[in-house]
């Protein structure tokens, strides 16, 4: 008798961890708007710490549905996955000791990364990008500026798509691999213009090929018979979903990054 095929172990993604393993809450996050915890998840001999945000410690928005800003976060990082960038860390929505909400995979951001500054200057020099002017105290402004870098480029795009009113500095977490990644989706995706973010730096000025090719590929996703058009039903309202698609469709035809309205505050409080 032959001896029994042998099965190699499956593979754990951080997807599969977040969404199968066991939550432990070790601690809130108390700088956060809403509940956030910190957790361990574990699963088949593999541990990682993440963020747990249960719906039921959401605070109610004006502006937004209740008991959906988790279903946002998992939206956004579903239309990340479609850009092919990896912007945004593994996110999914389970259950959880405080009932359902957002699981995120907890990134250590390198401490040394800098993205932003405040410079005693009227231009920026090379290499970074005006944001614009901040009170500094005693009377005394400061540019604010923004690293000219590629991969805050991307995240700008991303955020013009999933219409983040909220990109703020403390969102930024440069990776020690050299990975940039950007946290915090809860309010994205509304059908009115509420972009609010730092990332001006590119206003109106040409999409990069790169970028038009991911528009192109995100609004083929978005088809009825797309990948997108099958995930983010449930995490956000059709509604959304058609104005996401209006959102690319007006980037595709402009070829430009967007820029502030005026209807809206442009720059999020505080910038960090």
């Amino acid at each position: 008798m032959s001896a029994p095929e042998r099965i190699p172990p499956r593979s754990v993604t951080p997807v599969d961890l977040l969404t199968e393993g066991e939550l432990t809450v070790r601690g809130r996050i108390r700088e956060a708007s809403n509940a956030a915890l910190l957790c361990t998840v574990t699963h088949e001999g593999r541990q990682a710490s993440c963020i747990y945000k249960p719906v039921a410690g959401e605070r109610p928005l004006w502006d937004f549905p209740d008991g959906n800003l988790a279903g946002r976060e998992v939206a956004a990082y579903a239309v990340s996955e479609a850009t092919g960038w990896g912007l945004v860390p593994p996110t999914v929505l389970r259950d959880g000791p405080y009932g359902e909400g957002m699981c995120q995979l907890w990134i250590d951001a390198a401490p040394d990364s800098e993205l932003l500054a405040l410079v005693d200057a009227e231009e920026p020099e090379p290499g970074w990008k005006a944001i614009g002017f901040a009170e500094v105290g005693e009377g005394r402004t400061a540019l604010l500026v923004h690293a000219d870098d590629e991969r805050l480029r991307r995240l700008a795009v991303l955020d013009a798509v999933v219409n983040n009113a909220d990109r703020k500095g403390g969102h930024l977490l440069p990776a020690p691999d050299g990975r940039l990644y950007g946290i915090d989706h809860g309010v994205t995706f509304n059908v009115e213009n509420k972009l609010r973010t730092l990332l001006w730096g590119w206003a109106g000025e040409p999409l990069t090929g790169e970028a038009v090719e991911v528009l192109k590929a995100l609004k083929e996703s978005l088809e009825p018979d797309g990948q997108l058009a099958t995930t983010l039903p449930g995490l956000i309202t059709p509604a959304e979903i058609d104005a996401t698609r209006a959102r690319v469709d007006a980037l595709l035809t402009s070829g430009r990054h967007p820029e502030p309205s005026g209807e809206w505050p442009a720059i999020p409080w505080p910038p960090v």
